[in-house]
């Protein structure tokens, strides 16, 4: 599939579409093949709108041929995790039953989206109420983590479908959330790049909320150029502190900080080695690197494995505007929900007071260095059938979000990149955070990085065809 538009980047799409050489046609045709090769292997849609999105292609193909342009992502193949409300598509958000009505109405994220009219290729899996960091779903199923043929690994969650809709072939960006990590988990084990923003910074009204506190939108792409282009293209509709990604700096006026514990504990083989060799040929390459621990990133995992803040206000969601779905919720979600009914308002009060002083504490640190490094996930991704024993599943879990979920209590801002594979020949993501609302800026530092090292299609290659 290397000769597949899909996975040229974004600008070269953007030109080619404008200059005639490509088409939104040829695009959604590219897509459709993919999944007709590869959909159900993957698994990575529950809604499929492939037919559809041809037939806007062609109409979109007639605009641009009178002059039209209706924006940057225009006739761009898109996945949309199914938790965000888009017009004419069913909202599931990973549970057994269609969500109300209301939950189809755009809110600014996608309506920012679509009015560039891309191509929407679908609406990929997701975790059930996107509460999981493993891809997995007992209503519908895990999509298939692409890299292994034989033993079906998870994605990555609870974005579980997007990145497997990227290295599929059936998208070229693909729209997640994050609150613990799960954009940059799937990300990381799919072999692709994704950006967390700062919370707060782009609306999550009509997307299914887990956590209304640490929620935030967020991309997967190819390659951390691609994300810098979506980026620009959307965030001016959705901030009043729009930013554009500014020109890469070069390597040798960056800092770096490394933490010297923590993120690096009990990784799976081959994976902190990768990330350390990734380290090593950027500051081969001219970036200083310096040890640099965040404070409190043991409080804050302690809080974490405690529940934070989402199952509380899960339960709060579920509870006022979804009560019917409580009973049918997959085991895995319902355990840390039913969780939520045993705290006491002062505890998540208390809750809430730690993760301001946390975020506070996050910003000094990081003021001393441009971004800080870390391998994005410590485990190799799971076998489903390793997952089976009980209790195995909680273990893995959190294992999957203890390095991601730091910045989301901290208040900052990630994206990762593939950097390589592990022992079992599985992706590798290097994690880079920067401080609150230094999103454009953090971009901007990915695309050196990636200068540097190169992207996921050169380091990884070609996933297995099935």
């Amino acid at each position: 599939m290397t000769d597949s538009p899909l996975k040229r980047p974004l600008r070269e799409q953007y030109a080619g579409l404008r200059n005639g050489t490509l088409t939104a046609t040829q695009l959604a045709e590219s897509s459709l093949a993919a999944h007709q090769a590869r959909g159900e292997h993957d698994h990575a849609y529950l809604t499929w709108n492939g037919e559809a999105a041809m037939a806007f292609a062609q109409a979109i193909d007639a605009v641009i041929r009178q002059g039209g342009d209706a924006g940057t992502l225009m006739g761009i193949p898109v996945s949309i995790k199914d938790i965000y409300a888009v017009s004419g598509l069913p909202t599931y958000a990973g549970s057994a039953q269609r969500l109300p009505q209301r939950w189809e109405q755009p809110g600014p994220m996608v309506a920012a989206l679509l009015s560039q009219l891309p191509s929407v290729m679908g609406k990929t899996h997701t975790v059930e109420f996107a509460f999981g960091g493993l891809g997995t779903n007992a209503h519908w199923g895990a999509p298939r983590n692409p890299w292994d043929l034989k033993d079906h690994r998870t994605p990555g969650g609870s974005s579980a479908g997007a990145g497997v809709s990227l290295v599929g072939g059936t998208a070229s960006l693909a729209l997640g959330t994050d609150t613990a990590g799960s954009v940059r988990i799937p990300a990381s084990m799919t072999g692709v790049a994704g950006l967390k923003t700062t919370a707060g910074r782009w609306s999550t009204s009509q997307i299914v909320p887990l956590s209304s506190t640490l929620d935030s939108p967020g991309l997967l792409a190819h390659r951390v150029d691609d994300l810098a282009f979506a980026f620009d293209a959307l965030d001016g509709a959705l901030t009043s502190r729009a930013t554009r990604v500014p020109a890469p700096p070069a390597l040798a006026d960056l800092t770096f900080g490394v933490p010297s514990t923590f993120f690096w504990e009990d990784c799976s083989p081959g994976i902190a080695e990768t990330v350390e060799a990734a380290i090593r040929r950027l500051e081969a390459a001219g970036a200083r690197v310096v040890t640099l621990d965040l404070p409190h990133t043991d409080e804050a995992y302690t809080l974490f494995q405690q529940g934070g803040l989402a199952a509380a206000e899960l339960a709060a969601f579920l509870k006022t505007e979804l009560p019917e779905m409580i009973e049918a919720l997959d085991p895995n979600v319902a355990a840390r929900v039913e969780a939520a009914d045993d705290m006491p308002a002062w505890e998540y009060v208390r809750r809430r007071a730690v993760i301001d002083k946390l975020t506070a504490a996050a910003a000094t640190r990081l003021a001393d260095v441009d971004a800080l490094l870390t391998p994005t996930v410590a485990i190799t991704p799971p076998t489903l059938e390793s997952l089976l024993p009980e209790g195995a599943y909680a273990r893995a879990n959190m294992h999957a979000l203890r390095n991601t979920v730091i910045a989301n209590f901290m208040g900052l801002c990630g994206l990762t990149l593939p950097v390589g594979k592990d022992a079992a020949g599985m992706p590798v993501g290097l994690q880079v955070l920067a401080g609150p609302w230094q999103d454009a800026r953090l971009l901007a530092i990915g695309q050196a990085i990636e200068e540097q090292l190169g992207t996921g299609t050169t380091l990884l290659g070609e996933p297995p065809a099935p």
